[in-house]
């Protein structure tokens, strides 16, 4: 029996588990299965790069204060954040890797560095 490539439709030549016909038929497959993942992924990952370097610019000195309004201007998204840290009091941290806000009255945000 003939075994064809899923991507060409070559015939496929040499070990009887070889299930392309060369390395670029299988990339070129395989990134066409994966396309609509790994845009999500990286336009997932892009976002959560820009609020990182927002929050690393406005917070220079590990801690300080910012308006809402600032941190939209700038172009940072509120819905993605890569954690959420609960103190024991209750106080609700969102975190962009290893750099935090904590929303506060009157439209500001505390900015916070977290060590480590």
């Amino acid at each position: 029996m003939e075994k064809k490539c899923p991507e060409c439709g070559d015939k496929i030549v040499g070990r009887i588990d070889k299930k392309f016909c060369s390395d670029a038929c299988r990339n070129a497959y395989n990134n066409n299965i994966n396309k609509d993942h790994k845009n999500l992924i990286r336009n997932t990952n892009n976002r959560l790069r820009k609020n990182y370097r927002i929050l690393e610019a406005l917070n220079p000195i590990d801690k300080t204060k910012t308006s809402r309004a600032k941190l939209i201007e700038k172009g940072f998204d509120f819905n993605y954040f890569t954690s959420i840290y609960t103190t024991k009091k209750g106080t609700v941290y969102y975190f962009v890797y290893n750099q935090g806000y904590l929303p506060l009255e009157g439209d500001y945000y505390a900015l916070v560095k977290r060590e480590g």
